[in-house]
């Protein structure tokens, strides 16, 4: 490579490769903000550095490398993003005062249309790439120190060998396989990835959520707690605590929930981390549904296994979802991105 590739070839080189990267960079942080920031560093440091990229590697593996060490520049003295489940403490009374940690920089949501914008045409590829964003596989990355995931990613994501992983961390190939046998039995314990998730072309997975958006605009707990496993969890950053088992989660909406009947819940299917997600909307007193709380779902066959509900209302903008509803069956001002759907 030369110097006088001119600002439009090198875009025309890398620019394919930014939804990869935003979500490799996503899992290195936990933040979609701060990866798509993150990538945006990553291309200025290749264009100030491409006259020293002598195709040595691919283009792709080049990126990947200061995508990295952009995002180890990054995490340098930051605190980790866990969910409430990951902070050790023991599942919490139902019925007590909620109680927030606004301290925490938690754990943020993956919009799917992020990092796959188009039908996949290789649906093994695709696969691969949404079970290495799934919610818990990157809650479980950050109780990792950034080094160690790091190394995790780079080999068992993107398959590079130890010694590439070296040269591109500035590490000896024992470091790196140190790094990644510490990484790999954490991770283990963390993310035992036991609850086999229905496929997304599963007729009872489609069945399922229509069932679980009717419950809740029903205002109808007891079917709601129904559709849960027996021992599903249910967690909701900013509040500290979380919950076990499908009857301690209906005394949760019970008694937490500021619904008080049928109407007032009105929700929309999204996606979120290779699974099905709902944006939430709250009837107030003036009778406008405005946007509440966006949930999180890990569906089995056995139904909804495990919900983690946001209470950021700024997420509903980078989902494409409306800020309010209009009257039933009206979508009224859309935020940023695509138009939400009614469908997975």
């Amino acid at each position: 490579m030369t110097t006088t590739v001119t600002e439009d070839t090198f875009l025309a080189m890398v620019q394919p490769l930014r939804r990869e990267l935003v979500a490799h960079c996503y899992r290195m942080v936990g933040s979609v903000q701060e990866a798509e920031d993150l990538v945006q560093e990553t291309y200025l440091r290749a264009w100030r550095s491409f006259h020293g990229f002598e195709n040595r590697s691919s283009v792709r593996t080049w990126m990947y490398r200061i995508a990295t060490n952009t995002c180890l520049t990054a995490l340098e003295g930051r605190s980790r993003r866990p969910l409430p489940t990951g902070l050790g403490a023991p599942p919490g009374d139902p019925t007590a005062e909620l109680r927030t940690r606004p301290e925490i920089p938690w754990l943020e949501p993956l919009p799917d249309a992020v990092v796959w914008g188009s039908a996949p045409s290789d649906p093994g590829d695709v696969a691969l790439a949404r079970d290495t964003v799934r919610l818990a596989f990157v809650a479980a990355l950050q109780h990792l120190t950034a080094q160690q995931r790091a190394a995790l990613l780079l080999k068992d994501v993107l398959c590079w060998q130890a010694s590439e992983i070296a040269e591109a961390l500035g590490l000896s190939v024992a470091s790196v396989n140190s790094s990644l046998q510490r990484a790999r039995a954490h991770l283990a314990k963390l993310d035992p990835d036991a609850t086999p998730r229905l496929a997304d072309d599963d007729p009872r997975l489609h069945q399922l959520l229509e069932a679980y958006v009717e419950a809740f605009e029903a205002y109808d707990v007891q079917r709601i707690v129904q559709l849960l496993t027996a021992d599903a969890e249910w967690e909701m950053p900013p509040f500290e605590e979380w919950y076990r088992g499908a009857e301690d989660i209906g005394r949760l909406i019970s008694t937490q929930c500021p619904a008080q009947g049928a109407g007032d819940m009105r929700l929309l299917l999204t996606r979120a981390n290779g699974a099905p997600a709902v944006g939430m909307y709250m009837r107030g007193p003036d009778g406008v549904h405005r946007a509440f709380q966006l949930q999180h779902l890990t569906v089995s066959a056995d139904g909804v296994a495990a919900v983690t509900v946001w209470f950021d209302t700024d997420l509903f903008a980078r989902f494409g979802l409306p800020d309010h509803l209009g009257p039933e069956g009206e979508v009224a001002v859309l935020g940023e991105g695509e138009a939400p759907h009614c469908g997975v």
